[in-house]
């Protein structure tokens, strides 16, 4: 997997190298996005079932809680 830094990297630079290796963006030093290159590499890691793709939309919808409510959560447990 490359890290790759966003403010100093380019869009096309980043799908380049998503079709060799999982590529993690970085904001700040923090990361912000995954990318995945669709070849016959990896295209079977992304789901195509449009279940899948349906289930995802749903649990969009749904509300979500702040990074610090989960970490109080899971520390409760």
């Amino acid at each position: 997997m490359k890290e790759v830094r966003l403010e100093h990297s380019s869009l096309a630079a980043c799908v380049t190298r998503a079709q060799r290796e999982r590529v993690v963006i970085t904001k700040k030093g923090k990361p912000v996005a995954l990318l995945l290159g669709i070849t016959q590499q990896h295209g079977s890691a992304l789901p195509v079932d449009p279940a899948f793709w349906q289930m995802i939309e749903a649990r969009r919808k749904q509300a979500t809680i702040t990074r610090s409510e989960l970490e109080r959560r899971l520390k409760g447990r």
